[in-house]
């Protein structure tokens, strides 16, 4: 069983536990679903600009630890107070040393559009999500069947909650419907082995029809990557690591963004 199983397998222990505390309707007893959502699609795909997706993070299954001192709000100030166009929340405790609390903090002064980064199998954790304050979901092709990609598509869409169809290889592309699922994110890093190629993002970029808004994710550092997605057309990045491990998360995405917006 690799790392992505056991993952799949303690969320689905996770999903019965919700079910079982919750109906549907409890989730609208929420602040969150009396506002309108902070449209996600329309932060993270400005024309002629690379935009940032700055995520937040204390842990991964590949890097261990990557922040010790990790003081979640003081990191979202900093992202948005730096120019980030979104904010990703990992919320996974066990894997990521993360909490959906953290992405209900974070909603309660939040600027810009906030994204729920967990492993999302089930109706309840789209509900679940809008309660706690996300403008967004992230759905991972990888774990889940073409039908289950649709149905919680729907279910976001009935929250009211924008979706990043995050995917790893070209092949995944036969279960995704682009008509229904217009913001693709493309991870390059390989969840078997961990392994990071920047250039699987600029492959697949390149077979997707226009009007597709593209997310480029993980090992991106610096020039190098950040000139090569450009090249591509590639309209937006997802930066964690490179970010959480800085002295000043807020200033290291301040430098990330002038070298997005630097012409050369």
């Amino acid at each position: 069983m690799n790392i992505l199983d056991q993952i799949v397998a303690v969320k689905k222990d996770e999903i019965k536990k919700l079910r079982a505390g919750y109906r549907l309707r409890n989730f609208y007893d929420s602040p969150h679903f009396d506002r309108t959502a902070k449209r996600f699609h329309k932060a993270v795909t400005v024309p002629d600009e690379l935009s940032i997706i700055a995520e937040i993070k204390k842990a991964s299954p590949s890097a261990g630890v990557i922040r010790g001192d990790f003081d979640p709000a003081a990191i979202a100030r900093g992202y948005q107070d730096n120019g980030a166009a979104a904010i990703s929340v990992l919320t996974d405790r066990q894997f990521f040393q993360g909490h959906i609390e953290i992405l209900q903090t974070i909603a309660g002064f939040s600027r810009v559009p906030l994204l729920r980064k967990d492993f999302i199998l089930d109706e309840y954790q789209v509900f679940e999500s809008r309660r706690a304050g996300a403008d967004a979901i992230l759905l991972i092709a990888e774990i889940l069947t073409a039908a289950q990609i649709g149905e919680l598509s729907d279910a976001a869409r009935e929250a009211g909650l924008d979706v990043l169809l995050e995917l790893h290889h070209a092949d995944q592309l036969q279960k995704i419907d682009l008509s229904r699922n217009r913001i693709i994110g493309i991870n390059n890093r390989d969840l078997e082995t961990f392994s990071v190629n920047i250039n699987t993002c600029i492959e697949i970029k390149h077979i997707l029809p226009p009007g597709v808004a593209v997310i480029a994710e993980s090992g991106i550092k610096g020039t190098a990557e950040i000139l090569a997605i450009k090249k591509a057309g590639i309209g937006g990045i997802l930066v964690g690591e490179h970010l959480m491990r800085a002295e000043n998360p807020g200033l290291a995405l301040k430098e990330l963004r002038r070298l997005c917006t630097d012409e050369s």
